[in-house]
């Protein structure tokens, strides 16, 4: 895992100073098939469940299924055919999920989705930080993930992650080959303003 340690500062240029885990943290597809220990896996997931929320509601849920096992088949059978093609030697899929209202007094909680964005990243870093892939995905049913989960209406489905071992890019077909680098980011006075927003 070392070979890969330091490649998005290899690849990315900041505008300040900042701790190395933000640009080094990237989405690689190519994983080896391997599995994660169990204690490395919940590692990751303790690592998220220190993230900040509204009231410390701590609305974020996180469904799993390990490689070799029917959840994982469940899981990786929701996906679209275009993340099927790598994200089938991950070792782990997660679907992350929401809860919309309190649980403290039954109201609409209306950051929910921001506060599991949050524990999304935790979980994100604490992978890169190991040195595995964390990939986030958008890309898979989004109803039949509901359904499959047996959720009620008060949770939100909101995205899925294939966690794995790093592997070469040279396992994934051609086209995923050239798409395998850490990406570039807007800059910052696109993105941040003083004030009101500033028009292109």
């Amino acid at each position: 895992m070392d070979q890969w340690r330091d490649e998005g500062i290899d690849n990315r240029r900041t505008e300040y100073a900042v701790e190395p885990l933000f640009p080094n943290r990237w989405s690689p597809r190519s994983m080896s098939g391997e599995t994660i220990q169990p204690d490395e896996l919940m590692s990751l997931f303790e690592a998220a469940r220190w993230a900040p929320s509204a009231m410390n509601n701590q609305p974020w849920r996180f469904f799993y299924g390990m490689r070799g096992t029917s959840n994982f088949e469940n899981l990786y059978n929701l996906l679209a055919e275009g993340n099927k093609i790598w994200a089938g030697n991950a070792a782990v899929l997660v679907v992350i999920v929401s809860r919309s209202i309190f649980e403290q007094n039954g109201k609409p909680n209306p950051t929910h989705s921001f506060d599991t964005g949050a524990a999304w990243m935790s979980l994100a870093l604490a992978g890169s930080m190991r040195g595995y892939v964390v990939h986030g995905m958008a890309g898979f049913d989004y109803v039949r993930a509901g359904q499959l989960l047996q959720l009620d209406q008060d949770y939100s489905v909101e995205a899925m992650c294939a966690i794995g071992i790093r592997d070469v890019k040279e396992k994934l077909p051609p086209d995923l080959q050239k798409r395998e680098t850490p990406s570039d980011r807007h800059p910052l006075q696109k993105t941040v303003f003083e004030g009101v927003m500033k028009r292109d």
